[in-house]
């Protein structure tokens, strides 16, 4: 009996100290990297093939970014973006490759993290959505829950890629963010009015 409550005492010592340690920063610094060392450049380089030529090329879709985004709308036109209405299509491919170049960066930065996540799960719904409706993806791509197979591009992958931002809604983005020097910078501004 005396061992076990040894052993016991070792743990909770060991474990509440390291959470001690680590609380209020780490594991919300640690979900941000992580998804920002998987995902960011991926995204960054998909919006990079959705825009047009020039400096202001993103508000000049490439046909790409239209086979990616709104494939029937594109192929209903015959692939000639300049028959496609602006609003609603163009807006949507302009809004969903900005969304693929700012939300990662806001995540890694930590600043909106918790809006930024909510955004980038919608992202991540409306983009399963049209590779599952548009994009003619087999069964094995799309995957199942709790199959012996653990890497199908599309429900084992997006599932793994929501737990950061789940994580960053719920707990916030940690003391080593840009949400936490504005809080401080906040209150320090009321207290100074009071």
């Amino acid at each position: 009996m005396r061992l076990i409550q040894s052993l016991n005492h070792l743990h909770s010592s060991l474990f509440d100290g390291l959470s001690r340690l680590l609380d209020g920063w780490f594991l919300g610094l640690t979900a941000r990297f992580i998804f920002s060392s998987v995902l960011m450049f991926y995204f960054f380089n998909s919006a990079l093939t959705k825009i047009g030529d020039g400096i202001f090329g993103i508000f000049n879709p490439s046909v790409g970014a239209y086979a990616q985004i709104l494939p029937p709308i594109i192929e209903a036109v015959g692939y000639d973006a300049s028959q496609i209405a602006f609003f609603p299509w163009t807006l949507i491919v302009i809004l969903g490759t900005a969304a693929e170049f700012i939300l990662p960066v806001l995540i890694f930065l930590g600043l909106g993290t918790r809006l930024a996540s909510v955004a980038f799960i919608g992202f991540i719904l409306v983009m399963t959505f049209v590779d599952i409706n548009f994009h003619a993806v087999d069964a094995s791509t799309i995957g199942r829950m709790f199959d012996r197979i653990h890497n199908s591009e599309i429900l084992d992958q997006r599932l793994l890629w929501l737990f950061p931002l789940l994580f960053l809604i719920v707990k916030g983005p940690g003391k080593l963010s840009f949400d936490h020097l504005l809080r401080r910078w906040v209150k320090s501004q009321t207290e100074q009015q009071v």
